[in-house]
């Protein structure tokens, strides 16, 4: 049977801003079900009273808030990377060959930046500004998809068993997405967690991880 609460779940969960408002008791639970109250409404198909959308709320937030957030050593460096470019090209069976030249043409000893990330039908392709036109050129004959400039990376290093602590990922992420920082592309290692992000969202996006960072400590 769904009741007020299990919709009040359902809605909070699904809007990760809404979501960490509750979390941090910033938000008006009386304001906030007047809000709600209408969608709660058609989904139930019947009125329900703004008191009891009320209490769900609280109910909701008490649970938030004393579930026990994941405690985590960071190392306390933020690496920032700029002038990065992201290219997005389609999957096909003569790319895997261009992807070992691309690979060539970057210089590690000097610090560049080579992330190629893998989906299912697609590969992005994040570098240095200035190796776009020579990965454009080996990658000529295959379909480009959308190219992004002036973004930049930030990284975060990671001393402790980050692939088995849960909520590790979604924490960073929720902390930009606090900022209104967009997101271009995530890539995670063993012990590193990159974001990467626009020119002009970076300095919020640093700060925004940097406080993480000092919350973990």
């Amino acid at each position: 049977m769904v009741t007020i609460s299990h919709l009040i779940n359902k809605i909070v969960s699904s809007r990760p801003i809404l979501h960490d408002a509750i979390e941090q008791g910033i938000i008006s639970y009386g304001n906030l079900a007047e809000q709600l109250i209408a969608e709660i409404e058609e989904e139930l198909n019947k009125k329900v009273k703004h008191s009891a959308v009320v209490m769900a709320l609280r109910r909701y937030a008490e649970k938030i808030q004393k579930r026990p957030m994941p405690k985590f050593d960071y190392n306390s460096e933020i690496i920032m990377k700029t002038n990065l470019c992201d290219v997005s090209v389609r999957k096909s069976p003569a790319l895997f060959s261009k992807l070992r030249k691309i690979y060539s043409i970057v210089n590690y000893e000097k610090g560049d930046a080579l992330n190629v990330i893998h989906g299912n039908y697609e590969v992005s392709i994040v570098s240095n500004m200035r190796y776009l036109e020579k990965i454009k050129k080996e990658l000529k004959g295959e379909k480009i998809l959308n190219v992004e400039k002036d973004l930049v990376s930030l990284s975060l290093s990671f001393s402790g068993d980050f692939l088995h602590t849960p909520g590790i990922i979604s924490t960073a992420t929720r902390k930009l997405n606090w900022e209104n920082v967009n997101i271009y592309e995530l890539v995670s290692t063993l012990t590193e967690l990159t974001f990467i992000v626009s020119k002009k969202d970076s300095a919020k996006g640093y700060a925004a991880l940097q406080r993480l960072v000092s919350e973990e400590k």
